[in-house]
């Protein structure tokens, strides 16, 4: 393993905040090679030492990193933490303790902008619930912020599951200040990556912030051929395996929809896995604890061990048996599209707290294909011609 995070090439920079595991940088590094990254959690820290080489990563808290620090770069990358505005956190906002990072990534570039050193190309990544979080006011914020600071400005809802069999829909705000090359914009939503509730919270933006925004235009990824099954280790050591008691409970906890959807798959010969969720549903006035399962191909969004329900189960069925265990680090690593050589911490929470955390990889990579690589390659050429 190289001892240096930055290998020198004549690939376009891109500095990497709120870098995780390095999920982000694996999906860009095929077309960016990484100046600066940054994580002030010490966990994640290390396993992005282990995997990219520890020299350049500053653990400071976003707060209190320098700008005069920072090197220049293309593109800057930011997955500021979505705790307090997703559907799963308490929705606080964007100042609140946790999310308001994103305030600390956006005085960086502010001051690199006001040394006309800032990066042209920004890609902010979150949870889908930043568009409803206080009803819309927190996205608005983030746009007008860009749009104020000269960056023509786009977002998209993708869905993970269009590239790996993993139901995950995060939301890519899209800054770019230049010229746009063709075809890369569009005069109307796609449903496809605009949904609703987006297309509606853009209508609401005023007129200013409205002539910064662009529709962004990405191509129809081809259909996905990877299911869930899969990704799955077919063998595992016994103590993976829960107890019949434990199974029969969970059977028990199903709805009659999902309990019909299970004895179908157990009258089937073939091996089958089904993913399955706890969670509290509202039934006549009462909470009411359900196990959800689900056999359309796809495991259901990945969460860190500290979240509510935040244990993916599977169940095998296999000739009329069936078995329950726990979804393992190794495989959800796969469900995020990390290779097998990608170094995960030993222990199973801590491996599933850097996952879950985490962005898709083939996400990453299909935007910086398609967006993020032609808006910096627009960039350096009109530089290099100027």
């Amino acid at each position: 393993m190289s001892d240096s995070l930055f290998p020198k090439n004549d690939l376009p920079r891109v500095l990497e905040f709120f870098a995780g595991g390095g999920f982000a940088l694996k999906g860009l590094e095929d077309s960016f090679h990484c100046v600066f990254a940054n994580d002030n959690d010490p966990l994640k820290a290390r396993v992005y030492g282990k995997n990219f080489g520890s020299a350049g990563f500053d653990t400071s808290d976003v707060w209190a990193l320098s700008p005069n620090k920072i090197p220049d770069a293309e593109l800057a990358w930011a997955s500021f933490p979505c705790q307090d505005i997703s559907i799963a956190g308490y929705r606080k906002g964007l100042n609140a303790p946790r999310s308001s990072a994103f305030w600390g990534f956006w005085r960086l570039i502010e001051a690199m902008n006001d040394d006309e050193r800032g990066p042209n190309t920004l890609a902010l990544e979150n949870v889908a619930g930043l568009i409803s979080s206080r009803r819309g006011r927190d996205f608005i914020a983030v746009v007008e912020t860009l749009a104020d600071a000269g960056y023509r400005v786009g977002a998209m809802v993708i869905d993970a599951a269009l590239f790996s069999p993993q139901s995950r829909q995060r939301l890519f705000i899209i800054a770019h200040k230049g010229r746009i090359p063709d075809g890369l914009e569009s005069n109307h939503p796609d449903p496809l990556y605009h949904p609703e509730n987006l297309q509606k919270v853009v209508a609401r933006m005023d007129p200013t912030s409205r002539l910064a925004w662009t529709w962004w235009k990405l191509p129809k990824p081809d259909a996905r051929t990877v299911m869930l099954e899969d990704v799955l280790d077919r063998k595992v050591p016994q103590a993976q395996w829960r107890s019949e008691e434990a199974t029969q409970k969970l059977i028990d906890q199903m709805s009659p929809a999902h309990r019909a959807k299970f004895d179908a798959a157990l009258k089937q010969k073939t091996w089958r896995a089904g993913a399955v969720y706890r969670r509290i549903r509202m039934e006549d006035g009462s909470k009411v604890q359900r196990a959800e399962i689900r056999y359309d191909g796809l495991a259901g969004c990945l969460r860190t061990p500290a979240g509510g329900s935040s244990k993916q189960l599977l169940m095998i069925t296999h000739k009329g048996k069936a078995r329950l265990r726990a979804l393992n680090a190794r495989e959800a690593a796969r469900l995020m599209g990390l290779n097998e050589d990608y170094i995960l911490p030993e222990k199973e929470t801590p491996a599933l707290q850097v996952i879950g955390d985490a962005v898709s990889v083939p996400v990453v990579k299909w935007l910086s294909e398609n967006l993020l690589s032609p808006l910096t390659k627009a960039h350096l050429s009109n530089t290099n011609e100027s």
